[in-house]
Formats: C-alpha cells, sequence, structure tokens
C-alpha cells in the first residue's frame, strides 16, 4: 500500500513537470489571425500573449471601424489559442495522472 503510494506520488510529480513544461512550450506556439478582408493581423501565443499586431493603413482612418476590427480578430485569436492550450495541457495531464479507482477525471 505504501509502496503504492509513493509511486503515485512519483507519477503526479512527474505529470506536474510535463504540465509545466507544455506551458513553457506553448509560449512559442504561435497562432495568426486575420480579419475576414485581410486588413488586421493578431499574432497570439498559445499561452494568450499578444506578439503583435498588423493593421492595415486604411483602418487607421476610422477608429470605431479599427476598434469592432480589434475586438472581433483578438476574441477568434484568444478562442483559437485557449482551444490549443486545453487541448495540449489536458493531454499531458491525462497521460501522467496515476490510476487511481473511481478518480476519472479526464474522460
Amino acid at each position: 500500500m505504501f509502496g503504492d503510494m509513493m509511486g503515485m506520488m512519483s507519477k503526479l510529480k512527474e505529470a506536474q513537470k510535463k504540465v509545466e513544461e507544455t506551458k513553457e512550450r506553448l509560449n512559442t506556439v504561435l497562432i495568426d489571425e486575420f480579419s475576414s478582408d485581410n486588413k488586421l493581423k493578431v499574432t497570439i501565443t498559445a499561452n494568450r500573449t499578444i506578439k503583435s499586431i498588423t493593421i492595415d493603413d486604411e483602418l487607421l482612418k476610422d477608429k470605431e471601424m479599427l476598434e469592432d476590427y480589434l475586438v472581433l480578430t483578438l476574441n477568434k485569436a484568444i478562442e483559437k489559442a485557449t482551444n490549443i492550450n486545453e487541448t495540449e495541457i489536458a493531454a499531458v495531464a491525462k497521460e501522467g495522472m496515476p490510476n487511481i479507482p473511481g478518480m476519472d477525471m479526464f474522460k
């Protein structure tokens, strides 16, 4: 029993380390999101850090339109980044979890 517990603790620590490594790697995964007409481009990491925004000169003439473009494009980029982040973290966490009866957390 005690050996099983030590093995589970070791496996949990290993899983935690892999999750942290995955989080670090996700800082280097870049996602480019464009407005529907390509007048705005947002580059964001899978950890949801904005790396760059490129704006077509035409959008600079209309503040309200630019704001709308930014909101829409940033929200799409954040949604994609969140999906990638959650999928990657869940996969690593599930892989590293010990088999504990009755603990079906990642179905």
